[in-house]
């Protein structure tokens, strides 16, 4: 692979994260047993990170209804992973045209994203093994997410990429080794920690490298994208028609999620090694800290 001394930074760390793929990746159709049955008393999330756990709703739910209301967060998680990992795809394949085909940093993008194609087919499976439909949006949701493409570039690429990766990873570490959890579940998640680990460190070394040719306007439109991103991510991880599907008032119970101290609380733990990165990269601003504080992902 080249004299590790030759190579810029960039492509050193690049060459690391390709050797760590080398040793340390998995096929979701060999390594996960889609036969076994499902526990009929288990969750498919853990309580803490449902979304009305500690409110009086949930507390008037029989354990049959938690147990499907977990099914259904847990289906609309998972497609809201495959659009993200959609969309990551196309943004990474983007950039391929304007990089060096022979360099490491790119030979790893490509690994990235050959990584997430087996992620969104994993997360396929678990969704019609667990018996659940997808959350997919309507042709309007399908432009608009097809359309944010056209907005990430430079710097937010690698901001999206976090947003969407470190939240959400932050999440599936608390089902790891979870004894009351499906272990389908639990497994699926463990390959997808795992490989996202090196997707993270990827993204934060890319945009920590930019940061210091950021000019003023790419600044502040990146302090821009950051404070927006922060309610799209509540929104979609409290839809409405999950709860609906659960047999809930699917208005009233996304209203109470998102009201939720706890559940604010979960998703202030979940963002705050992301919060920490962004604020000392100087990426969110103050709007961005306020908008932030307010859907409880920083303190």
């Amino acid at each position: 692979m080249g004299n590790e001394a030759a190579l810029l930074p960039q492509d050193s760390f690049a060459r690391r994260l390709l050797t760590g793929s080398v040793k340390k990746s998995y096929d979701p159709v060999v390594d996960l047993d889609w036969d076994a049955p499902l526990d009929p008393e288990k969750l498919f999330l853990p309580p803490e990170v449902i979304s009305l756990f500690g409110t009086e709703l949930w507390e008037s739910l029989t354990p049959a209804q938690r147990r499907e209301l977990s099914r259904q967060e847990l289906a609309n998680v998972l497609s809201v992973g495959i659009w993200f990992e959609n969309l990551l795809n196309r943004l990474l394949l983007r950039e391929l045209m304007n990089s060096d085909p022979t360099s490491r940093h790119s030979h790893y993008t490509l690994t990235e994203m050959g990584d997430e194609c087996r992620h969104m087919m994993m997360f396929g499976k678990v969704i019609d093994r667990i018996e659940a439909r997808p959350y997919w949006p309507n042709a309007g949701g399908r432009v608009l997410i097809s359309s944010l493409q056209i907005f990430l570039r430079g710097s937010m690429v690698w901001v999206g990429a976090l947003v969407g990766e470190e939240i959400f990873d932050a999440v599936q570490r608390r089902t790891l080794d979870d004894p009351e959890l499906q272990p389908l579940v639990a497994r699926a998640m463990r390959i997808h920690v795992t490989e996202e680990a090196r997707h993270i460190g990827f993204a934060r070394d890319a945009l920590a490298r930019r940061r210091g040719t950021m000019s003023k306007a790419e600044l502040a439109y990146t302090r821009l994208c950051v404070a927006v991103a922060a309610p799209l991510f509540v929104y979609l991880l409290t839809n409405q028609h999950m709860y609906t599907r659960a047999g809930l008032d699917g208005r009233a119970a996304r209203r109470i999620a998102r009201q939720n101290p706890y559940a604010k609380q979960m998703l202030g733990a979940g963002a705050a090694n992301l919060a920490a990165f962004l604020d000392k990269q100087g990426l969110i601003g103050p709007v961005g800290k306020a908008i932030w504080r307010r859907r409880g992902l920083m303190a």
